[in-house]
């Protein structure tokens, strides 16, 4: 009978562990994706930011060439 209570207590414990373990990688992988998303938002606004700058150089250069009687 004790033999039968210490296997299922060490069975316990294990299932136990396991779970703590695959909870605790789970968080991390949650944690990482995370960090992925953000980086791809900060990379999204610079070449957002950047092909806005472009926009407004090439409607500059269309106003300055009107100004000078030229057409592109």
């Amino acid at each position: 009978m004790t033999t039968v209570v210490i296997h299922a207590g060490a069975v316990f414990a294990v299932a136990l562990l396991l779970c703590a373990t695959a909870l605790h990688a789970w968080k991390g992988w949650l944690e990482l994706k995370r960090l992925e998303l953000g980086q791809r938002q900060g990379a999204g606004g610079e070449t957002g930011l950047r092909i806005e700058l472009a926009d407004v150089r090439e409607r500059l250069k269309k106003l300055e060439a009107i100004a000078d009687d030229v057409e592109l």
